[in-house]
């Protein structure tokens, strides 16, 4: 089945455009074949307006081919142009191209003119385009003598700059003698003109040297405008003697240089029209003058501006459209503005267009007897008017042919013979320009043939297109069809698409399509075939890409690209930046699947991009860097509005290094008074680049700025420019007004000065007042320098004063101050307290009232009254001068006061005296008090010495504080038996006058536990603990033996284990040997008294001795045994696990274990401590029960001791003494002075106890009975 050609419209989807384009290349090179008899073809000709250096060799191209080849003629100005006759002109060999040799001798104008070259051969005659050849033109400016110009500021002006006309025009520019551009604004521009536009002049754009070029670009040279002198001057500066000597008309211009609305400077008028040719450059100008400057808009009144082709010039001030149309025409309307006023102008613009194709004239091949037709189409405002010519010649006087017929743009053609063979041109032309369009009519007879190359190899990527070409020339035009492989049928147009130019395009190329394909050409004269392979490769892939990036300046970065690819492909991958190749720099550097940028910088910052190229496709991916910072420095500062107390600072970003700023700080020196210190002013957002300053009056300001961004903080700016405000008077008083007096006849008035910032002008002084507040007396006051203190003489002592201190400088007085209250001068108390009366709590706690002095006799502020109180039972009168005192004091009006920490059964005395600012007043007369007995502190020291078989002995101290007087001790004892339960306890009562005492009747070879206190009438006192151990009674001492020696071996090791009766704490040691043999016993240690042992590296299956025996004086040794090791055994391995005597030996060594554990606990305790405390939990005696202070009984037992260090604890030293801790009590943890407190009432605000014992192990037990000094913690 046959394929019919299918129109590409009608197959080929919007996606698939540059598949479009390619095919269109394709059709259009399918020309008739070089070998065969064809018509000329121009193929390569000169510009129709063609502009030619004046100093170079004219070339004017004509190049076409045919067959036979043709030959070259040339036209001049619509004659015959013999080269032969001119020897400075020639023609290329082969070629109708012209070389005119002006370089000798010749002149460029000599051959300017209209140039057309004719190409002919036996088929017909082709023609170029009439080119027109011109010289190019650089004349020079006119001399011409220029004025300087004088304008008042704010004037407009235009200076013009009329360049000489050019071919090609100049181009326009204006700079100074430095060959340095001339800035331009919104204010001052340049026209499309040349001519330079001042919206309005300022005194800054005064120079001698505006200077305008025209630049020549095809000669490459510059022509230089006279340089134009403008000076601007402001109105007050035109003195007497230039006013009187200008008019109004010499100055230039006569418009006001006041604020004034907008003016156009061009276009004239409020309205003009614009002509342009379709497809140039639409521009448009609107250029205004006035003051302020004003702002130029645009719009299309009957429309919208194009989007995507619309573009703003010099400041808006010239509007432009690209590839204009007829659609463009219409009304555009430019709007000036500025705060006086609004002004419009409307241009018309009418888009013409000189001829453009519709469709042009195609080649067209008939077999002899065919039939066809040339169209030639054209469009133009106004409508172009079409022209046929045959061979060069209008066709109305070419020869006649029969078998053509004429209709407008079209010829038709009619059973054609050879000899109707010609080449026919198309002119379409209107009064902007003209078309030509060559083709020829070829009558040719060729059977088919196929001009693609045979076995092409076709590579294409999987789901792509894939095209198959096919090029083909015959005539009759051939009919195409392929097939796939060797004997498969015509290829369908459901699944391909067959183009007009033979190419077989396969959609989407798969796996599948790989294969063999056969390209059949037929016609009525034959048939020609063709066949080309085709191979689908996978597509290349970017399976890592690179990854966006930010990352900040000196740092390095990577970005990954790994590529995936078809196999037999090589793929090349490169890396570009911004869509180049990477610096040159060794910064950089490329591995297989990485680019990596050390020491980033910010021209780092970009788009980095990996190429990955096959033969067949490429695939890329991107990724941007971004290079951030901290921002660079603010730059141009600028002050203006300069006001008294405040300026106006502006200033131009640096840049943020990819990191918006986010704020802005301003600093402030002032160079005056506070050289070289910068203060922070304020700041401002980001977004801002001005701020509005408040300012004092005499500083002399300098500014910087500093911007920040999420990194941090710029360096600061460069300073601004100062700026002295103006003096004033200050505007705020000294601070922190205080009137104390020093001694009692006097008033000191203090006062915080103000600063250099704060004083507001020269000479800072103080108006320090004064006046008694219950009076009448006026002000006083002294004008002093500037100084922080006034001191008032004369004073009475302690009186109320009103005070205020104001500021001055030599510009006047601060505002009004505010009066403070002070007083003059304290003086010692005259008065002490009355009816001192003191009442007794407790032993430790007595309770003080006192009456209150006089207000007056105070003479000072109040502070509070303090009580001095001793005690004296011990003192003898020669050291009753140097009693230490203790002292209290409670602050404020309070009239009775707590004592604590007092000692009990002890003589007080104490005074009152009231406390003011001057110190103590006199003191009132001694009170003597008596505290009650208390309970006593422990006895000193206990030991226990000569340990007999049934007695101990024990020694003690009496207590250091006995706190009364001593009725009685109690001792209390109990037996400790070997698994450290507590036996019965013993109850024994002492007299007070005993430091002895023997107790008989006690067990042998036992340890005992005794627990001694004192009591005084108030109750029991903490007790002290020992334990000590009678002797061991000989002839019931049991021998010491091991027996029941067990041995359990393996192959190399062996457990030994025994029983052990006998005293305590014995080492013992295993000795060993080979059975039979007559070496000496190996000795191994046993770490501790355990009672088993592990002997490894014995030999497997030998005899072994062994015996266990005991270190020292009593050291005995058990019987031998004798075991046997296993025999060695290569392979075989038993899991010991499961087996019987395994399971046994290790519940052995578990109990071992826990007998060990026993025995080191008995060793640990033994002679210093016995962990008795479970027992005595288990068997409380309820005769040592919590005693209270009120009913003299102990507080709950407690071993704790035996835990505590060797100073504190019940262990026994080497002396068998034991001495009590020195109280820890002390008055500094109480009274104010003394670092204590009372409330209101009198009640003692801490600590009453000194250092806490530690506390017990369990919550209902304590070591001892609590102090009188902890029992007030209670009552308090």
């Amino acid at each position: 089945m046959q394929l019919e050609i299918m129109p590409r419209k009608k197959r080929l989807s919007a996606g698939r455009v540059p598949l479009i384009l390619f095919l269109c290349q394709m059709i259009s090179a399918l020309d008739v074949p070089l070998d065969l008899v064809q018509p000329p073809t121009i193929t390569q000709q000169s510009p129709k307006d063609y502009i030619v250096d004046p100093r170079e060799n004219i070339v004017i191209q004509c190049e076409a081919k045919g067959k036979p080849p043709p030959s070259f003629s040339w036209t001049r100005n619509g004659t015959h142009f013999d080269i032969d006759k001119d020897p400075l002109v020639t023609m290329k060999a082969g070629l109708g191209t012209l070389i005119i040799n002006i370089m000798g001798e010749g002149k460029a104008e000599t051959y300017e003119g209209v140039y057309q070259c004719t190409a002919r051969n036996e088929r017909g005659a082709a023609i170029s385009n009439n080119i027109v050849v011109r010289p190019s033109r650089s004349p020079l400016w006119t001399k011409e003598k220029l004025e300087p110009i004088t304008l008042r500021s704010g004037q407009s002006l235009i200076l013009p700059c009329r360049p000489p006309v050019g071919l090609p025009p100049a181009i326009i520019f204006w700079m100074d003698n430095s060959f340095q551009r001339l800035p331009q604004s919104e204010r001052v521009s340049q026209g499309l003109n040349g001519d330079l536009y001042f919206s309005n002049v300022l005194p800054e754009d005064s120079r001698e040297d505006y200077i305008c070029y025209a630049r020549f670009n095809h000669t490459q040279t510059i022509q230089q405008k006279q340089p134009i002198s403008l000076k601007v001057v402001l109105v007050d500066e035109l003195n007497d003697t230039i006013a009187a000597n200008l008019s109004d008309t010499e100055v230039y211009g006569a418009k006001s240089s006041r604020e004034r609305p907008p003016t156009f400077l061009t276009p004239q008028g409020n309205a003009s029209n614009k002509e342009e040719l379709r497809g140039n450059v639409l521009s448009l100008e609107c250029i205004a003058e006035g003051l302020p400057t004003p702002i130029i808009y645009w719009i299309k009144e009957d429309g919208t501006l194009p989007t995507n082709r619309t573009f703003y010039r010099n400041f808006q001030k010239t509007l432009q459209i690209t590839q204009v149309s007829e659609a463009d025409s219409g009304k555009y309307q430019c709007i000036a503005k500025n705060a006086l006023g609004v002004i419009h102008h409307t241009i018309s613009v009418t888009v013409k267009a000189a001829p453009y194709w519709i469709m042009a004239p195609q080649n067209l091949v008939l077999s002899p007897g065919e039939d066809g037709a040339l169209v030639c189409r054209a469009n133009g405002n106004p409508k172009p008017r079409i022209s046929w010519l045959s061979n060069g010649v209008p066709i109305e006087i070419a020869p006649d042919d029969p078998s053509r017929k004429i209709n407008g743009d079209t010829i038709i053609f009619s059973s054609v013979q050879e000899r109707s063979s010609a080449v026919y041109q198309c002119n379409a032309s209107n009064e902007y320009g003209y078309l030509l369009g060559n083709a020829f009519v070829n009558v040719l007879a060729e059977p088919p043939r196929i001009l693609t190359s045979e076995n092409t190899l076709y590579q294409v990527i999987a789901n792509r297109p894939a095209l198959l070409d096919c090029a083909f020339f015959g005539s009759p035009l051939p009919t195409i069809e392929w097939f796939k492989g060797t004997k498969g049928s015509a290829l369908r147009e459901d699944t391909y698409v067959l183009h007009e130019n033979g190419t077989l395009e396969i959609p989407v190329a798969q796996k599948d399509s790989t294969g063999t394909y056969t390209c059949v050409a037929r016609n009525k004269l034959g048939m020609a075939k063709n066949e080309v392979h085709l191979e689908i490769k996978d597509p290349t892939r970017i399976i890592k890409q690179p990854e966006y990036a930010v990352v900040q300046r000196g740092s390095t970065v990577s970005f990954e690209c790994k590529v995936k690819h078809d196999h037999t492909l090589i793929p090349t991958v490169i890396w570009l930046k911004d869509n180049g190749e990477l610096p040159s720099d060794g910064r950089f550097t490329v591995d297989k699947d990485q680019l990596v940028v050390a020491d980033v910088s910010d021209s780092d910052g970009g788009t980095y991009t990996c190429v990955a190229n096959t033969t067949l496709d490429d695939v890329s991916a991107s990724a941007v860097l971004s290079v951030v910072d901290v921002p660079n420095p603010p730059f141009d500062l600028e002050l203006t509005d300069q006001l008294d107390k405040s300026v106006q600072l502006s200033w131009t970003p640096g840049d943020d290094n990819n990191s918006p700023i986010t704020k802005f700080i301003i600093e402030y020196e002032d160079a005056m008074h506070e050289a070289g210190l910068w203060h922070h002013q304020t700041e401002v957002p980001g977004t801002q680049t001005t701020a509005q300053l408040k300012l004092s009056p005499y500083v002399n300001y300098s500014f910087r700025v500093m911007a920040e961004n999420s990194l941090g903080r710029s360096l600061p700016s460069e300073a601004s420019e100062q700026y002295l405000t103006k003096a004033a008077e200050p505007d705020k008083n000294p601070m922190t007004v205080e009137g104390l007096g020093s001694e009692p006849d006097n008033l000191v008035i203090t006062w915080q000065p103000l600063n250099g910032f704060e004083s507001n002008g020269p000479g800072l002084q103080y108006k320090v007042s004064w006046r008694q507040k219950d009076g009448d007396d006026e002000w006083t006051s002294v004008v002093v320098a500037n100084v922080s203190k006034y001191i008032v003489s004369g004073t009475p002592t302690f009186v109320p004063y009103l005070i205020k201190v104001q500021a001055l400088n030599d510009v006047g007085f601060a505002p009004e101050p505010a009066v403070v209250m002070g007083h003059s001068g304290e003086d010692l108390p005259m008065v002490a307290p009355g009816n001192v009366h003191v009442t007794v709590v407790n032993s430790t706690l007595a309770e003080v009232h006192w009456d209150p002095v006089p207000l007056k006799s105070v003479r000072g502020h109040l502070q509070g009254y303090r009580i001095y109180y001793w005690t004296d039972q011990n003192s003898s009168k020669r050291n009753r001068r140097h009693i230490e005192k203790k002292i209290l004091t409670f602050q404020g009006s309070k009239t009775h006061g707590m004592l604590p920490g007092l000692e009990p059964f002890s003589h007080y005395t104490l005074n009152v005296r009231v406390v003011n600012g001057k110190g103590e007043g006199p003191a009132s007369p001694d009170r003597v008090f008596h505290t009650p007995e208390g309970v006593p502190s422990a006895p000193s020291s206990l030991k226990i010495v000569n340990p007999t078989l049934d007695s101990l002995t024990l020694e003690w101290d009496p207590p250091s504080h006995p706190n009364g007087i001593l009725t009685e001790y109690t001792l209390k004892y109990q037996p400790i038996n070997s698994t450290h339960e507590l036996g019965p306890l013993v109850d024994l009562k002492i007299p007070a006058n005993k430091t002895r005492w023997t107790l008989k009747n006690l067990n042998f070879s036992t340890r005992y536990k005794f627990y001694f206190y004192a009591q005084t009438s108030a109750g029991s006192g903490s007790q002290i603990t020992e334990e000590a151990v009678t002797t061991v009674d000989e002839g019931k001492m049991v021998n010491p033996r091991i027996s029941k020696l067990t041995v359990a071996a393996a192959e190399t090791y062996a457990n030994i284990s025994w029983e052990y009766e006998g005293p305590e704490h014995v080492n013992f040691y295993v000795e060993y040997g080979v059975a039979g043999s007559k070496e000496e016993w190996r000795k191994e240690i046993v770490n501790g008294s355990r009672s088993f042992f592990g002997l490894k590296g014995l030999m497997p299956g030998t005899a072994y001795k062994v015996r266990v025996g005991a270190e020292g004086d009593s050291g005995f040794v058990s019987s031998e045994d004798v075991f046997e090791t296993g025999p060695a055994m290569a392979s075989r391995q038993v899991d010991i696990a499961t087996q019987g005597w395994f399971i046994g030996l290790m519940c052995a060594v578990a109990l071992l274990i826990l007998i060990l554990l026993i025995v080191c606990f008995i060793r640990r305790n033994k002679g210093g401590k016995y962990p008795v405390k479970e027992k005595e939990d288990a068997h409380p005696d309820p005769e040592i029960q919590p005693m209270k202070e009120d009913d003299g009984t102990f507080g709950e037992y407690s071993d704790a001791e035996d835990h505590k260090p060797l100073k504190k604890g019940s262990r026994t030293p080497s002396d068998r003494t034991v001495k009590k801790e020195d109280s820890d009590d002390s008055l500094v943890d109480y009274g104010e002075g003394v670092n204590g407190q009372f409330n209101e009432d009198g009640s003692f605000i801490g600590q009453y106890s000194g250092k806490k014992e530690k506390e017990p192990a369990e919550g209902n037990e304590s070591s001892e009975a609590p102090s009188p000094v902890n029992a007030m913690n209670s009552f308090v």
